[in-house]
């Protein structure tokens, strides 16, 4: 009778506080306190500058005026993307446009296109087009993807039923959108809106190409010219405060209405909208964002390759850099895959408050942006462990901390399809608990771990901010050495390191959109 009760029972492993799975818990609390040194960094530089110090450096109009720049930026934005996002997502799922299939990879493409290229084909293209229109239009240029992505995908999930019986009762095809099709799309509105929030906070290049200044440009400007000093330390502490801000702003927004649909079946199929007349000014309106976001950075990027010739394809610098990129990717996605294995395995077998706590401290340092990770790596190695300091292993540790939740999402949705029942038969032919795991449930879960690796991987290729400040001598990944010429103003010679990078890319766009159809089939 105790077998048939446990049978029933949910499939979750409980782990035992003592014994081998101890290994397990051990391995996750140390990831999860290394994961709190940035925010161990701020607080310390806080408590040790005191507030005289604080007042001197960040009571002043420079960081008034960074924060003004931050808040117009923030503001034009985030409402333009989401709604150009919400509505090349519903004329793409909902209407009959032609060819809505290939509008929907070109919608996902420019994520191919790492955000300082495409500043930099705006420069080149546009030279006099720079301050706070071009920082605007080249972020949602850059950024619109990650509001498109999850606003289609919900899209194609909604239940027809509550929109066919508000327009039974007479309502306006533009009431049932804004009543009933608009509140299901919130959450992935402020979901997609907060990564574009975050990525405004960190991002770097594309604001330096566009000459507009934010707190990560002047904070990575300092540090060039003042290794450590108190000023980038002090507005690295403002910038933290600005995430977690946005953090607080989008959890508020999101609120805890229910829009799920209740009962058994599966949702039928809606049918599409007939756009007539309006057909052809949807059309334009897709055909101007691809333009602007695809066809300028690949014709201007043609441009310099042909104008540069066969002399700016230098194999002597381009397979070097080549070559470290490819080593830096591999040894971090290894090290950040491995390293977020066993909170993902907690996650799913052991549910726990302790476990949610350092669920909390792995995921949080995704907010925080590589500025802030690089100089808290930076006061760490320099007053602890000064033979660290521009080593291979700060870079790949950088790396392990900003892309720890990248990893944790996949690695736990891969651990959850593996049966625990697998585990419990090894555990009784008296393998011990984490060679248990490792034969059973790692090895079904691989497929899913190598998807997160490679996510994890072409996010390092094109990683710029972080690898500025933490890089060995010596080092010149892609992203280094087209920082270099672009800095130079040789886009020519900028423009293979460009294109290899964006050829690299390609991969993160084609699985992106193959987990959005995957998640509208499940």
């Amino acid at each position: 009778m105790g077998e048939v009760i446990e049978a029933q029972r949910p499939r979750t492993l409980r782990v035992p506080r003592g014994g081998s799975h101890s290994a397990i818990f051990l391995a996750a609390g140390i990831t999860g306190l290394l994961s709190l040194l940035p925010l161990l960094f701020v607080l310390y530089v806080a408590v040790t500058s005191g507030w005289d110090t604080i007042a001197d450096l960040v009571l002043r109009p420079k960081v008034a005026a960074l924060l003004l720049n931050t808040a117009a930026l923030l503001l034009l934005v985030l409402p333009l993307s989401a709604t150009l996002a919400v509505a090349c997502a519903w004329l793409i799922e909902r209407t009959d446009l032609p060819l809505a299939r290939l509008w929907s990879w070109l919608m996902v493409a420019p994520l191919a296109l790492p955000a300082f290229v495409h500043s930099y084909a705006w420069s080149a293209f546009a030279p006099r087009f720079h301050g706070l229109g071009a920082a605007v239009l080249v972020s949602i240029l850059a950024y619109l993807p990650f509001v498109y992505l999850p606003v289609a995908a919900q899209l194609r999930r909604l239940d027809p039923a509550l929109e066919e019986t508000a327009q039974s009762m007479g309502k306006a095809p533009l009431a049932v959108f804004f009543r009933i099709v608009l509140p299901q799309l919130r959450l992935a509105i402020l979901g997609g809106g907060l990564l574009i929030g975050l990525h405004l906070l960190a991002e770097y290049g594309l604001f330096v190409l566009t000459r507009f200044d934010t707190f990560a440009t002047v904070i990575v400007d300092q540090f060039q010219s003042v290794y450590n000093g108190p000023s980038a330390n002090l507005l690295g502490g403002v910038l933290v405060l600005l995430c977690l801000g946005l953090l607080g702003l989008e959890t508020g927004l999101r609120g805890d209405e229910r829009y799920a649909r209740v009962g058994t079946g599966a949702a039928r199929q809606r049918r599409r909208v007939m756009l007539g007349r309006w057909k052809w000014p949807a059309l334009a309106l897709l055909t101007a964002f691809a333009l602007l976001s695809l066809a300028v950075p690949i014709l201007t990027l043609s441009r310099w390759l042909i104008a540069g010739g066969a002399e700016i394809w230098r194999l002597d610098f381009i397979l070097p850099a080549l070559g470290q990129t490819a080593t830096l990717a591999f040894a971090g996605a290894a090290l950040t895959t491995l390293a977020a294995l066993p909170m993902a395995w907690l996650t799913v077998r052991a549910p726990s408050r302790m476990q949610k706590l350092l669920e909390a401290a792995h995921s949080y340092v995704g907010a925080l942006p590589g500025v802030i990770i690089a100089l808290a790596l930076v006061t760490v190695t320099v007053n602890v462990a000064l033979p660290l300091y521009q080593t291979i292993a700060t870079l790949l540790f950088a790396y392990a901390l900003m892309f720890l939740p990248r990893a944790l999402v996949g690695l736990r949705t891969s651990i959850a399809q593996a049966p625990v029942e697998l585990e419990r038969a090894a555990l009784s032919l008296g393998r011990k608990p984490v060679s248990a795991i490792w034969h059973t449930t790692v090895r079904l879960a691989a497929p899913g771990a190598l998807a997160s690796a490679a996510l994890v991987g072409l996010g390092i290729t094109t990683e710029l901010t972080a690898t500025l400040m933490l890089a060995p001598n010596g080092t010149r990944t892609l992203a280094m050495r087209f920082w270099s010429y672009t800095s130079e103003l040789d886009f020519a010679a900028a423009a293979p390191y460009a294109l290899l990078m964006i050829v690299l890319s390609i991969p993160l766009v084609v699985l992106l959109h193959a987990k959005a159809d995957r998640a509208d089939q499940a």
